[in-house]
Formats: C-alpha cells, structure tokens, sequence
C-alpha cells in the first residue's frame, strides 16, 4: 500500500518547488503554472489552448525537467496514426529462429506525455489516447498493457478558429480534468522574455519531486473533507450548466446545448481540495470551488449555433452560473 502520510506543511513546500522551478524558465504565467499543477496532483490531465509561440510546449517540458519522471513528447501531426502512440505488434525472431509477435511500446509509456499541438491530427489518431487517459492502459490485439503510475497527458492545441485544426471529440474532451487558457503575455513579461532568451546565459532547472512523492501527494489531496454544504454547492455549479435543469440562469437556457458531464463535478472537487492545500487550509471553502469551476468546466459545456452567432463564450457562461449560485 502507498505510504501517504504527509502533512500539509509538506505538501505545501514541495508544491511551491515545483512552481519556483518551473518559474526560472517561464515568464509570467503564474495562474496557468498553477492550474497545470493542480491538475496533475488531483490525478488529471490539463489540456493548454492558446496561440503558437505562447510557451505551452516549454512549460510542460519545464515540469517535466523539474520531476524525476520519464517525459515523452508527441508532435502530432495530420499523417501521424494510432499507432504511433500507443505502440504495435512487430515480427520478433530469436537466435534460433522463430518467430512470434512482441509488443513494441509506443512513446505513451511514460509518466509525462506532452501531446503537442494535439488537434492537429485527425480524429482517429486523437481517439487513440482515450483509453490510455480513461483507465491507463494500452490494448493491442488481445493483450492489455498497463502505463507506468503516476500518468499525466499534457497536451497544447491552437484555437480551433485556426487552420488545419481537427476540433477534439467530445468525448476526449471530457477526458481532461481542466482546460486552461494560455494568455498573451503583458509588456514587461515580454521584456523579461526576450532578456533570459536572447542571452548566453543557461537557465538550470532543478528536480525537486519524484514519482513517489507526487503519487503520495496525490493520495494525500483526496483525504481532504469536503463539507456537505460545500459539496451541494459543487453540484449546483454542475446542473446549472444544463438548460434543462429549472434553476438555470437565462443565459444557460438560451445558449447551451448540452452542460457538464459529471466529470466536471469530479474535475471541481478534486481541483478545489489541491487548491485549498495550497493556500494552506486543510478545509474546502467555496472560493476554491469558484476558483477551478471555469477551468473544469468550460470544455465541458457544449454550446448551440445561436452562442457561436452571437460571440457567447463558455467562460461566459460558467461565470453566469457562478454568480446566480
């Protein structure tokens, strides 16, 4: 059994290495660092949406240099196939020379797998990771491999406004714990920017975390209580995003057509106990559930033809749903 005693103090410092790491190397950005960091220690994946050059891509590698875990990058691409992923059976021939199937891993067994600009392959190649996100393995043929623990998906995608971008099924989409808005940065971020990369001087990040502290501080994050109180307040957040449900607001009846899965009821709780962990309360307060419900939840609200006319956003929505709770 995984040892989990650990007390908050420590959670707390070993959380804040990490974020102090990863801050050497990307300039700004403390909110999304911190959504990403939340994520993988609910246990989840973290889908990052913004334009190129914005430093998704050296983010994720920056936390992966910053823990002791295998890190893999796949740049996907329009001609990239499932198999490449996950892996494939291939002819093996022994000294004697027989011959028999062996299981060839693909670069989806690792702890950290950065799926670059993920929506730019097709939707057969994106369903590939359902299965390896959902459960955590691999099938092939009729055999069943298991990914290495702790497992994360980090994956970056250009707005799908942009050209030669597959949306991503609704299905993975719901895969992701959170999906979190990368900003553009503001003009002393960019000055800071173009002073660390057009110099000569290295910047050294160093590893403060392995595998089996993550998995104990990821045990650790679900034995914070939740109040019931607290806990009905989650679940209004979640049915209020259905245009079905009588207490929604006007916007929501309007504009959406399908609300959240009950994932986003597990994305809200998990992220706001990691949360409150980090602010150093070992309780959750609603400003935690109102602090992660737009990164759980608007990649989980589908909304009609009228939305997409008008210019109504998600987040838009999901803030109407907080203020009317």
């Amino acid at each position: 059994m995984l040892e989990t005693a650990l007390s908050p103090s420590e959670f707390v410092t070993t959380a804040r290495a990490i974020e102090t790491e990863v801050s050497k190397f990307i300039v700004g950005q403390t909110q999304v660092v911190r959504g990403v960091l939340i994520g993988m220690l609910a246990g989840g994946h973290v889908l990052l949406e913004g334009v190129p050059g914005l430093g998704k891509t050296m983010l994720v590698r920056t936390l992966g240099t910053a823990l002791d875990l295998t890190f893999c990058r796949v740049q996907f691409t329009p001609d990239l196939m499932p198999a490449d992923i996950t892996g494939t059976n291939v002819i093996f021939e022994d000294e004697s020379g027989v011959r028999s199937f062996r299981f060839q891993q693909g670069p989806i067994f690792a702890n950290i797998v950065l799926a670059d600009e993920i929506n730019r392959a097709t939707p057969k190649t994106q369903s590939a990771l359902l299965e390896a996100m959902q459960e955590h393995r691999v099938s092939a043929g009729r055999s069943t491999h298991h990914l290495p623990e702790p497992f994360f998906v980090l994956a970056t995608q250009n707005p799908i406004e942009m050209e030669g971008t597959y949306p991503l099924p609704e299905a993975q989409l719901d895969r992701f714990l959170f999906k979190l808005q990368v900003p553009f940065p503001s003009a002393d971020e960019l000055k800071e920017i173009a002073r660390r990369t057009t110099t000569g001087q290295p910047v050294e990040v160093s590893t403060v975390a392995d595998g089996p502290t993550l998995l104990r501080m990821m045990a650790f994050c679900r034995e914070l209580p939740v109040a019931s109180a607290v806990m009905d307040y989650a679940v209004r957040l979640v049915t209020r995003t259905h245009p079905e449900d009588p207490a929604s607001p006007p916007l929501v009846k309007q504009y959406v057509r399908y609300g959240s899965s009950p994932r986003g009821l597990q994305a809200i709780v998990l992220g706001a106990k990691v949360r409150a962990l980090l602010e150093g309360r070992f309780n959750v307060a609603l400003e935690d559930l109102r602090a992660v419900a737009p990164a759980a939840l608007r990649h989980r609200v589908l909304l009609n033809f009228e939305a997409d006319a008008e210019g109504i956003s998600a987040d838009r929505i999901i803030a109407e749903v907080i203020e009317t709770n």
